[in-house]
């Protein structure tokens, strides 16, 4: 077993008693935010505030830029959001050598029914933007199961979400960014206007300028989910039902499957409805008393090895449905709250699940990130869906980390970072991989670096919120940065401001 030292006492029982903080402190306090940000959110958004004062905001973005050009230039550019209010488990180091640009920018600024449209500024959550739309019958094509995750992370990063199959990445439902630039201009950019800046700031990560607002696509939506269960132990079975559903001319609406080892799992699929049919059970499962997702999953695979029957059907509100995972953190939760979703826990304490993942972030003493380092996996992994098998093998040889989430999705052949072997689209998954690994032998660096080398090779591609150990020359192997590289040299003071991506993601510059 790896184990760290603490190096007082506080941090002693912070890592021993994480849980007891978690739950006494950093619960409540992640409730009441939520409270204040919806309640905000529903304040600004009746009122119609927004709009007008997005302006302002774009102006006082303006005028930092303008501030930085007029001295002496001495240090790059970032947001001044800090990183433990992110997402992601890592924190950037550059926060503290940068000039930080505070960019406070949280709030929906117009859904336009006529042309089925949001536009949001980049800290509005996908939490807030589902609650927005759903009064108003309508939903984003892809929703990032996270409520947390924001359209500015989503879009500077990635996203994926189990409608993906059909709708690509979270980027392929935008359809225009505004940005300030290096310079202090203001742009937007469609694949109308001003294309080439439009498909290279995905994946871009913070590195072309700075994200003021976003235009989404929005669809029809409807009350609930039908989700229909099927489990596998065999995984030839699984993967070929995998990709038939993946590939089919009229596919299931959603699709994603969970593995709970290397042979067995279940592939979920669902598609949306206006009302319970009598072909299966009605399962609010965002309820604070409800078990966890994965759980549950995992309760219909181990029914099937029992020999009960080898389809469930479920009624999942619509919301519940979107963000099946947040509650858990897919499954990271257990690790911090072992007993979390035990029936009594979850009764009397689950409506204030989860704890924020900035609030863990902020009381993280340095022995966890230590641990963390040693002896924790967090990585998306995105392949060719033909060699799913062959990659599920690798991750458990290397990791042995379970549940693993598979995700497919549409890699479209437009210009940018991600490049297919197709004139239109190619099928993907991503391999999700969270948690404590099991595996023999393994060791963070080399363990990781053998699955980035698999991934290159069959040109595919690294989520860049986690841990990279590529060197940049492999780096730019996996990714083409031609459309990136032209951007950068032809956009004022880019290059002076921002460093490239691998300056901001490589793991020699996050703890």
């Amino acid at each position: 077993m790896i184990s760290t030292q603490p190096d007082s006492l506080i941090e002693y029982l912070i890592v021993e008693y994480r849980w007891l903080i978690a739950i006494t402190i950093l619960m409540p306090l992640s409730f009441l935010w939520k409270i204040w940000s919806m309640a905000r959110n529903y304040v600004v958004f009746k009122l119609n505030t927004a709009p007008g004062n997005h302006e302002k905001k774009v102006k006082e973005v303006q005028k930092q830029i303008k501030s930085w050009l007029a001295g002496d230039r001495n240090t790059r550019l970032c947001t001044a959001r800090p990183t433990w209010q992110t997402m992601s488990f890592r924190q950037g180091l550059y926060k503290k050598t940068f000039t930080n640009i505070r960019i406070d920018m949280v709030d929906i600024l117009e859904v336009d029914t006529k042309n089925m449209t949001v536009r949001c500024e980049p800290l509005v959550t996908m939490g807030l933007l589902s609650k927005t739309l759903e009064p108003l019958d309508l939903s984003l094509p892809v929703v990032p199961e996270l409520d947390q995750l924001t359209v500015g992370g989503l879009v500077m990063g990635t996203g994926v979400e189990s409608s993906s199959h059909i709708h690509g990445l979270f980027q392929h439902i935008c359809l225009e960014y505004e940005l300030v630039l290096a310079d202090g201009s203001v742009v937007t950019c469609s694949k109308d206007n001003n294309a080439d800046l439009f498909y290279a700031v995905p994946w871009s990560y913070g590195t072309l300028g700075f994200l003021t607002s976003v235009t989404i696509k929005v669809v029809p939506a409807k009350k609930y989910i039908r989700l229909e269960y099927q489990p596998y132990t065999n995984m030839l079975d699984l993967s070929s039902k995998f990709k038939e559903e993946a590939l089919k001319q009229d596919p299931h609406r959603y699709l994603e499957a969970l593995l709970f080892d290397k042979n067995s799992g279940v592939i979920m699929t669902g598609d949306m409805v206006d009302e319970i049919g009598n072909d299966g059970m009605f399962n609010p499962i965002g309820r604070w008393y409800s078990p966890w997702f994965f759980t549950q999953v995992e309760n219909h695979l181990e029914n099937y090895k029992l020999g009960q029957k080898t389809c469930v059907v479920e009624y999942i509100p619509l919301r519940d449905y979107y963000h099946r995972h947040t509650r858990s953190l897919f499954w990271e939760l257990q690790d911090i709250i072992p007993f979390g979703n035990n029936p009594v826990f979850r009764m009397l304490f689950g409506w204030m699940m989860p704890p924020e993942v900035s609030l863990l972030k902020l009381t993280q003493p340095e022995a966890v990130t230590k641990l963390y380092n040693k002896a924790h996996v967090i990585q998306d992994m995105l392949v060719p869906v033909d060699v799913m098998e062959e990659a599920i093998q690798l991750f458990d040889k290397e990791f042995e980390v379970y549940p693993i989430w598979l995700c497919p999705f549409k890699l479209f052949n437009n210009p940018g970072q991600l490049k297919v072997n197709s004139s239109d689209w190619q099928m993907f998954v991503d391999i999700g991989v969270y948690g404590v690994p099991k595996a023999e032998g393994y060791e963070t660096v080399s363990s990781t670096r053998r699955i980035e080398s698999f991934v290159t090779h069959h040109r595919g591609f690294q989520m860049l919120y986690a841990d990279t150990f590529t060197t940049e020359k492999e780096f730019r192997n996996m990714f083409d940065h031609t459309l990136y590289d032209k951007m950068r040299s032809s956009l004022p003071h880019c290059k002076e401001a921002f460093p490239d991506v691998y300056g901001k993601v490589n793991r020699n510059v996050r703890k």
